[in-house]
């Protein structure tokens, strides 16, 4: 006798029972799943179509708040900022962790004081490193300026010129990148040793199994830190407001900066709320294409490699 299908999925009052206490112990988490995301983004949504400044009543606007953003020359200025700091920031930040994770991988003495050195930037408060740079670049009293003054040579306007502000905001992130740093030095280790002493025996020199050996075994890890460093990059804004404020002359209003001002600055919520919409089509994009461009590069040993 055939089962009708409506009574396929009935659960008998024991079943019923055990769903209901599942649900019941992680109901926790479901209502701060649906207060703490689904209700934020949500509103962010709505907002993004109105006329808000969290003091007034919303006023649905439609698209006006995405036709303004694309009609600004402010807004296509801080486009390229972004572009130009992730773009190069963020390949520059993965290759130099990537690099440092291998030498620190070595037989070298005095290698757990090396690598207890080069993480511990990503440990210090993000305010204590922009007070500590500002010093260390300061044009008038920057140890670095002092420094250079002092041997004859001119001064570096680091944080003062367009020119130079964002590559040494990028030099700034790069010399912190001890927490992508330990993620290499984790995919190190689990590279096969066999693989490396085949390679010696067939006459490999260090850097043939470097570029055969370690970086293709360590692909998914790099594509993993060069998702991560392309949405922290999008997203970063605490650096730039507090070492710069976004000047000079605007050459570091990066995308959050811009989004941030016009949230609490000048609270143009809706507007904000729009850009943050943008923010996550533009994240997305990227890292679709990136994972598009993964059968190429990246190789899954022990795995699928499609």
């Amino acid at each position: 006798m055939q089962i009708p299908f409506f009574k396929r999925f009935a659960l008998t009052p024991a079943e019923r029972r055990r769903e209901l206490l599942g649900f019941l112990f992680i109901s926790p988490w479901l209502i701060g799943f649906l207060l703490w995301t689904i209700y934020p983004l949500a509103s962010s949504l709505y907002y993004s179509f109105t006329r808000y400044d969290l003091i007034r009543e919303p006023i649905f606007i439609g698209f006006r708040n995405f036709q303004e953003i694309f009609r600004e020359e402010e807004f296509r200025k801080v486009m390229y900022n972004t572009l130009y700091y992730v773009g190069i920031g963020s390949p520059l930040y993965v290759a130099t962790s990537f690099l440092l994770a291998n030498l620190l991988n070595t037989k070298i003495v005095g290698r757990s004081v090396f690598r207890a050195i080069f993480f511990f930037p990503s440990i210090v408060p993000m305010v204590v490193i922009a007070m500590v740079w500002s010093f260390l670049l300061n044009v008038q009293y920057g140890a670095i300026n002092g420094t250079l003054q002092a041997m004859g040579l001119p001064v570096i306007r680091f944080l003062s010129d367009p020119a130079l502000a964002k590559p040494t905001l990028i030099m700034i992130n790069v010399w912190g990148a001890g927490s992508m740093l330990v993620i290499f030095l984790a995919a190190l280790q689990d590279v096969p040793r066999e693989l490396y002493e085949a390679a010696i025996v067939d006459g490999a020199a260090l850097w043939h199994r470097f570029w055969y050996i370690t970086i293709p075994l360590c692909t998914p890890v790099i594509l993993y830190n060069l998702v991560m460093s392309l949405i922290w990059g999008f997203q970063d804004v605490s650096l730039p407001l507090l070492l710069t404020g976004g000047g000079p002359n605007k050459a570091t209003q990066f995308y959050a900066l811009f989004l941030y001002r016009n949230a609490f600055q000048f609270l143009r919520m809706g507007k904000a709320a729009a850009l943050a919409w943008i923010l996550f089509v533009i994240i997305v994009t990227f890292t679709l294409l990136l994972f598009k461009s993964t059968g190429r590069w990246v190789y899954y040993h022990g795995g699928d490699n499609k």
